[in-house]
């Protein structure tokens, strides 16, 4: 039953990202000129988002277990470290540059563009570059961010 209430929620994620225009990089990259040609379009997508996100964590604080009963992965740190900065500015880089982020990425796979494919081909990649990088400087891949909860392992 998990399995189908995930697939479920991703669907409608992704066509929530497709619907928004957040699969097209050129809308994307539109967005963040703020200094040209600025599309505002996106920040009514991301305040709506954030509303909802404001909405359903202060439900889940509340409820202290999903609907399915399993324990909420919730983010206890709050400190920001090297590792974390260098992330996030490499992550909004990225953004800027190509004009999508990972979750887009996967939803407009669906359309069959190859700009796409080559994209999460070269994300997955870094991703276990990163791993094996990891693996050989002996730390261990990074915690995510001290989320606690049974997603945590």
């Amino acid at each position: 039953m998990k399995n189908i209430y995930a697939l479920i929620c991703g669907t409608t994620f992704g066509v929530g990202l497709a619907v928004s225009g957040m699969t097209n990089p050129a809308k994307v990259l539109g967005f963040l000129d703020v200094a040209g040609h600025w599309d505002a379009t996106l920040a009514l997508v991301m305040g709506s988002a954030l509303l909802v996100s404001a909405v359903a964590a202060r439900f889940a604080r509340q409820r202290g277990s999903t609907l399915l009963g399993e324990s909420f992965a919730l983010p206890t740190r709050r400190d920001l470290d090297p590792q974390l900065i260098t992330g996030a500015s490499l992550f909004g880089i990225g953004w800027g540059l190509v004009g999508l982020c990972p979750g887009p990425a996967l939803a407009g796979l669906v359309r069959g563009n190859v700009e796409l494919l080559i994209f999460v081909g070269a994300m997955i990649t870094g991703v276990i570059g990163y791993r094996l990088a990891m693996r050989i400087l002996d730390q261990g891949p990074r915690d995510a961010g001290g989320v606690t909860g049974s997603m945590a392992s």
